[in-house]
C-alpha cells in the first residue's frame, strides 16, 4: 500500500490488531538530503531524528519487538565517505542514545554480520547488549550489515555442522529448525513490514521472516516519518485480514 497522500486517522489497535514485532527499511535520507540542498550526511543526521520518533510512538502504542534495518551488507558498496559517515553516525547513536533506552526498559539487540565492523563498533555494540540484556518493558533490534540470504546461509551452515557432530540427524529438520538458527530465533516473526521512500521491494531484508508479514509501503522519505505517518501505518495494519494462506468463516483480522 501507498500511503504518501492518505489523511491521517487514529489508529485502533486491540490485543488482536496490534503487531507484536514491526520492521522497518528506512529508505530515503539522501533523496532528503538533496531536496533540502544539504549533504547526504546531514539526510542520515535527519534519519537519527525520525529512529527517536518511531522508537516513542512504539512506546505509546506498546509494541514489543522494532527492528530497524540500519545498515545492509549490500551498503559496502557506496562510496567508501558515505561509508564512514553512517558508521561514524552508529557509533555516536550508540554512545548517546543506549543509557536512555535502557532507563526506559528497552532491550538492545543487533543481527547480522560482525566479523567486517570495526573494533569501536563492536565495542559499542557489546556494551548495549551486556547494559540491556535484563531489560524486558520491549526489544530494539538493530540489523548492522545484514542481509536475508546470509542469514538463511549461515542457519544452514549451523544445522550441518550439528549433523556433522551428532548433535542432530537430518529427520529432525523442519522450517521450526531452520527459523531457530536464524539470527531472529528468539524473537516473534515481523508482524508488519514498513518501507519509507517510495519502493515497493524488500532489499534483501528477512527473506524467511517475512512469509506471512504485512507490507507497508510510503513515498514518505524517512526524515520526514513521523508519529501521524506511524499512526497510518498502524491503522493499515489494523484493518488488514490476515488468512495466513487459510480461509475460515469468521474473518481473522490483523
Amino acid at each position: 500500500m501507498n500511503a504518501a497522500n492518505e489523511k491521517a486517522a487514529p489508529a485502533v489497535l486491540t490485543p488482536v490488531t496490534k503487531p507484536k514485532h514491526i520492521a522497518i527499511i528506512m529508505d530515503g535520507n539522501n533523496r532528503w538530503a538533496k531536496r533540502q540542498g544539504v549533504p547526504g550526511a546531514a539526510g542520515h543526521k535527519a534519519g537519527v531524528e525520525a529512529v527517536r520518533g518511531v522508537l516513542d510512538s512504539c512506546k505509546l502504542y506498546d509494541i514489543d519487538v522494532l527492528t530497524l534495518f540500519a545498515f545492509s551488507s549490500e551498503n559496502w558498496r557506496r562510496p567508501r565517505p558515505e561509508v564512514r559517515a553512517l558508521m561514524a553516525l552508529f557509533m555516536r547513536y550508540l554512545r548517546n542514545e543506549v543509557q536512555e533506552l535502557h532507563d526506559d526498559g528497552v532491550r538492545i539487540q543487533f543481527i547480522g554480520r560482525r566479523d567486517r565492523l570495526s573494533r569501536r563498533v563492536l565495542q559499542l555494540m557489546h556494551g548495549a547488549e551486556a547494559l540491556t540484556e535484563g531489560n524486558s518493558r520491549s526489544t530494539l533490534v538493530i540489523a548492522v550489515d545484514y542481509g536475508g540470504r546470509w542469514d538463511i546461509t549461515q542457519a544452514a551452515l549451523k544445522i550441518a555442522d550439528d549433523l556433522k557432530s551428532g548433535r542432530t540427524d537430518c529427520h529432525q529438520i523442519d522450517e521450526a529448525m531452520m527459523a531457530h538458527y536464524l539470527s531472529t530465533g528468539h524473537l516473534p516473526e515481523p508482524d508488519l513490514c514498513i518501507r519509507t521512500g517510495g519502493d515497493a521491494r524488500v532489499s534483501n531484508f528477512m527473506l524467511w521472516q517475512f512469509a506471512y508479514a504485512e507490507f507497508y509501503f510510503t513515498d514518505i522519505l524517512w526524515p520526514d516519518f513521523d508519529r501521524h505517518a506511524f499512526e497510518l501505518a498502524l491503522h493499515d495494519f489494523a484493518a488488514r485480514d490476515r488468512r495466513f494462506g487459510g480461509r475460515n468463516e469468521e474473518t481473522v483480522h490483523a
